[in-house]
């Protein structure tokens, strides 16, 4: 065969990879990512220890945990231990060689005493806090004055304190310092990252399942559809599905809080307006049943007689 009759193939060509997929998986992996690197940043916060006070031989030791912050009531829940150390203890740390007073500031209920020669166990010590409202929801943040002094058998010692935070739906800054003996904690309290991302999908999802009624709705409307019953349980459902969503916001925020002004209501007034307006323009496009029918042009009338050909 010659030359001029040979079949010449071309190459193949390289196959393209799909552009889709693979922003997909960077997105995914970016997502995830962020996701780790928040949850380690609240880790972090979460075991961070704050100490205030003297670190003598002899003191007391004060161990505070913030167990639980209630917003709606303005309390801060604190879990305090106490231990005596060196010649102010007994076995070991477990009971005090005198009688105790461990003296609180003013936001708290009042001094913690103990007996001489009596064990001593952990204790639940509310702190009313400061600054700060609820309605202000997640944005709101909050403080605490906190202060411990101690004295044994009438004559002050000193005292040791450190803090850590336990509740996970707030954040916690501490400005630790001692004065005379004392120790001084000035607490600030946040809603933390997770609650405060949460809160801010929970807006934005609702003014997106908004939206999508709005333009469900106006599609139903100008293309004139009439009752179309699975569009209308869309809307419906979705009605009702966001009461029970703005209830899973963490830390149960009271109605009236700047997630409802912000999104909720207005989301909850966009679907209801959406789904009167569409059942109204609906009856009204709905074809008429009730009319008769008219009869064909060449159908004998009633009364009337046929000629035969």
């Amino acid at each position: 065969m010659s030359d001029s009759h040979r079949t010449v193939r071309s190459a193949p060509l390289p196959r393209r990879v799909p552009l889709l997929p693979g922003l997909l998986v960077i997105a995914i992996v970016a997502a995830v990512t962020v996701g780790a690197w928040l949850q380690f940043g609240e880790r972090q916060a979460l075991d961070t220890v704050y100490t205030a006070g003297r670190s003598d031989r002899d003191r007391i030791d004060v161990d505070a945990t913030i167990q639980r912050v209630d917003a709606a009531g303005r309390e801060m829940t604190l879990r305090v231990l106490v231990t005596p150390r060196g010649t102010l203890a007994e076995a070991g740390g477990v009971s005090p060689v005198e009688d105790l007073t461990v003296q609180t500031s003013t936001a708290t209920r009042g001094d913690l005493a103990f007996k001489a020669h009596q064990r001593i166990s952990t204790m639940d010590v509310p702190v009313a806090l400061t600054g700060g409202s609820i309605t202000d929801y997640p944005f709101d943040s909050y403080g605490a004055d906190v202060e411990f002094g101690a004295v044994l058998g009438g004559e002050k010692v000193p005292v040791r304190v450190t803090l850590s935070n336990n509740d996970v739906l707030f954040s916690a800054t501490v400005d630790a310092s001692t004065a005379q003996d004392i120790a001084v904690l000035d607490i600030g309290l946040a809603r933390s990252n997770s609650v405060f991302v949460f809160a801010v999908f929970m807006m934005l999802a609702m003014w997106a399942l908004a939206v999508s009624v709005l333009i469900g709705g106006w599609y139903l409307v100008t293309r004139r559809k009439g009752l179309t019953w699975p569009a209308l349980g869309w809307m419906a459902a979705t009605l009702f599905a966001l009461a029970a969503f703005r209830n899973t916001a963490p830390g149960a925020p009271p109605i009236g809080c700047l997630l409802d002004y912000i999104a909720f209501l207005w989301a909850e007034t966009v679907i209801a307006f959406c789904l009167i307006t569409v059942v109204i323009t609906g009856i009204r496009a709905e074809p008429r049943t009730g009319a008769p029918a008219a009869a064909p042009a060449d159908a004998p009338t009633e009364g009337s007689t046929t000629q035969s050909p």
